[in-house]
């Protein structure tokens, strides 16, 4: 049979000349010298465009939650994060131990397990506490997206926060502890939950209580000047309602201090706490406004980690690619520098997902044969590529730089080999939570199911920004592209 000649790429625009691929970026000692006569590399043009993404990103009961703003991130705008969630008795029916009427009511303290910061820690953070409202309960068997907002009620507490003291030891009545955010209440709510609560039925069962109390809501102060997203997570045992408390020992007259805790429940069960995280973005004025929802190829690309922004990827040299052996084909994204300031402060996401953009059936699939998950070890997220490697700057060598690298070598090969697929959009997104319809790689049955990404292996929520270089971007050495090593045969 007569064999197709290799790369006749019909159509200049598709391709241009780049410096040659070094075996240290794209990750492999097998790949052959580039030489000009068996072995030949190329570039492929990639078009970009960033828009909001639709698809909203939902925070489950173990995830970090994100509460606080970021006022003004030059690029990506400002940034507002509220956290709802149910604390509750860890059995029913309950009570406060002691003899009743000679409860005493000393303080009551909402306190959340810190696990880390996302922005400036120098600036300190304003959060407002608040009753959900009992027309606006929260679902216990609901995975809320993060664009839900529920009404509140009365204010229960307020504090301004030094960010910098988060990470400090905690002595606190009745515990030692560390990386706690704490939050009086006010003295009439901690009286609500001591004597009125407790001379009632409130506590009789877990219903009757979610009927007296919807849960706590805590959100940014009005005017807060905060420049920082701040992860808690409800599911830790450092999280907590304490409340503190005395009354008369049993058949005596001495006072014994005490206090009673009320947790986050994880359980799939009815008794579960409900959890939401609303987070929204504002654009008025940042840099990435004018860039949105605009299609076509920009010189830049904005990838904001979920609730965020996505990318969207064009190669129209792929369509035109003849047979060939692939030795790699490797999509190489550069960060562009801003200002270093808040470049330092508002990190670039620690994992950048690629994938098919189905905007039929609106959902993303694997990029075939390259994105692989092994049923025992999970998805190939290390030899695929997304994770952030930080280079020197090709532009200025003054400083290192976010790049992210895809191999998509047999994705390629099965184009030029096979002609297997006629996806030639992608999507870009920093995912939190996600998913994608997963089609096992060549020769296996094409059988499709769903995969899901977690923060564990992706980025916590709303934690993660970059500026990219895009397609047309004026800087070649930077400028997204696919390089190919192939040989002819």
């Amino acid at each position: 049979m007569r064999r197709f000649i290799l790369f006749a790429f019909f159509f200049s625009a598709f391709f241009y000349s780049c410096t040659k691929i070094q075996t240290t970026q794209i990750g492999s000692e097998l790949i052959p010298p580039v030489d000009g006569i068996t072995t030949f590399d190329t570039s492929l043009l990639v078009t970009t465009a960033t828009f909001e993404d639709e698809n909203p990103a939902k925070v489950y009961k173990g995830d970090d939650h994100v509460i606080g703003t970021i006022n003004n991130d030059p690029i990506f705008g400002k940034t507002t994060a509220s956290a709802f969630f149910e604390l509750k008795p860890t059995f029913f029916k309950f009570s406060f131990p002691g003899v009743k009427d000679s409860l005493q009511v000393d303080s009551a303290v909402l306190v959340l397990s810190f696990r880390g910061l996302y922005g400036d820690s120098t600036t300190n953070q304003g959060l407002s506490v608040y009753e959900i409202s009992s027309n606006s309960r929260l679902k216990f068997d609901s995975a809320y997206n993060t664009r839900d907002l529920l009404s509140v009620g009365s204010l229960l507490g307020q504090k301004n926060i030094d960010l910098r003291g988060l990470d400090d030891s905690v002595q606190a009545p009745f515990e030692a502890a560390a990386r706690q955010l704490r939050i009086a209440l006010s003295p009439s709510f901690a009286s609500r939950l001591v004597k009125d609560y407790d001379s009632t039925d409130a506590y009789s069962s877990d219903s009757v209580f979610r009927e007296r109390f919807a849960g706590f809501a805590v959100m940014p102060t009005s005017g807060s000047a905060g420049q920082a997203l701040i992860r808690v997570n409800l599911a830790d045992t450092n999280t907590k309602l304490a409340i503190y408390y005395s009354s008369n020992t049993t058949g005596g007259t001495a006072r014994q201090s005490a206090v009673s805790y009320f947790r986050y429940n994880t359980t799939s069960s009815r008794a579960a706490s409900g959890n939401a995280n609303l987070i929204t973005r504002q654009r008025a004025g940042s840099k990435i406004a004018p860039y949105l929802n605009k299609d076509g190829n920009n010189d830049l690309a904005f990838v904001q980690t979920s609730p965020g922004t996505i990318t969207r990827l064009r190669i129209p040299g792929l369509g035109g690619l003849q047979n060939a052996v692939i030795h790699r084909a490797n999509l190489i994204m550069y960060q562009v520098p801003d200002n270093p300031t808040t470049d330092g402060l508002f990190s670039a996401p620690r994992y950048l997902l690629l994938a098919l953009d189905d905007t039929i059936r609106n959902r993303k699939r694997n990029v075939f044969n390259d994105y692989i998950i092994d049923p025992s070890s999970g998805p190939n997220i290390q030899s695929f590529g997304g994770f952030t490697v930080s280079r020197r700057d090709p532009v200025t060598s003054a400083s290192t730089i976010a790049t992210y690298d895809f191999n998509l070598t047999r994705f390629v090969q099965g184009i030029v080999t096979r002609r297997d697929t006629s996806f030639f959009r992608f999507v870009l997104n920093a995912p939190s939570n996600d998913s994608i319809w997963y089609k096992p790689p060549f020769p296996a049955a094409p059988q499709m199911n769903t995969a899901y990404i977690n923060p564990a292996i992706a980025n916590p929520v709303a934690t993660g920004r970059v500026q990219l270089a895009g397609g047309s971007h004026p800087n070649q050495l930077i400028r997204m592209r696919l390089r190919i090593i192939y040989s002819k045969l």
